[in-house]
């Protein structure tokens, strides 16, 4: 079995693999305060909920967008199950032909969800991630990440929104009943959901044009199937794209 555990800015996700096949994935609230032995409570609690036992690792796998916390789920691992936990980035192989002008500079998140997008979906395309940032990468017909787009996520533009302007309220992420918004709230909620759907089909659309080519669309993240419903271009939604890139680049090395 090979855990896969995937450290984000909001949301900590970890998953099992055996062979090739998920078993499960769970996402929790992130914390940067965090000990090694409070981590391998975790680790150690979630797989007893899927009857799971840790002795049953043979491997881990890494990806962290939090320099901080991951030798603290390193430290977890080792003391879990003895496995010394692969970490994605320099050193490691990912599959991946990276076009950027400093290609140290793509978190290791999204190396793995491009390296599953690549192996699993028909390039050229476009991985929208929608996380604490919506982080967008473009992938030529070649399989190679030339670079994208970051926007602020759902989440952190509501939050901004209510905390510096003292009239608007903060509101939950959910469709609106309708576009046009009649309330404060529903105006919030529209603009927000609505408008990241309209950035996204335009951003698609303006890199089509650039590129000179029809592009497909994976989305993932935690509003990916939301979005994805309103928006006008077809998009796949994979919620569990970055744990398959994570099992991809583990094998690789």
């Amino acid at each position: 079995m090979i855990l896969a555990v995937d450290i984000g800015n909001t949301i900590t996700q970890i998953g099992a693999f055996e062979e090739d096949v998920l078993l499960f994935s769970e996402r929790f609230t992130a914390r940067r305060s965090l000990t090694d032995f409070e981590a391998e409570v975790m680790i150690r609690d979630i797989l007893s909920v899927y009857q799971r036992d840790a002795d049953l690792i043979t491997g881990a796998i890494i990806a962290s967008v939090v320099a901080d916390v991951t030798p603290v789920y390193k430290s977890a691992i080792k003391k879990l199950c003895g496995v010394n936990a692969k970490v994605v980035g320099p050193g490691l192989k990912t599959g991946l032909h990276i076009k950027l002008n400093d290609p140290a500079q793509l978190g290791a998140d999204l190396a793995a969800q491009a390296a599953a997008a690549v192996f699993f979906y028909t390039a050229p395309m476009m991985i929208v991630d929608f996380g604490t940032a919506i982080s967008i990468g473009v992938i030529d017909k070649e399989g190679c990440f030339i670079g994208g787009f970051l926007c602020p996520g759902l989440s952190l533009s509501s939050k901004a929104l209510s905390e510096r302007a003292a009239a608007l309220p903060h509101v939950g992420l959910e469709r609106p009943k309708r576009l046009i918004g009649t309330n404060t709230a529903d105006c919030l909620k529209s603009g927000l959901i609505y408008g990241t759907a309209s950035m996204i089909d335009g951003l698609i659309e303006r890199t089509e044009e650039e590129m000179g080519t029809p592009l497909s669309c994976v989305a993932t993240g935690s509003a990916a199937s939301l979005i994805a419903s309103l928006c006008k271009r077809d998009m796949t939604v994979d919620e569990h794209l970055l744990m398959k890139g994570l099992n991809l680049i583990y094998n690789k090395n």
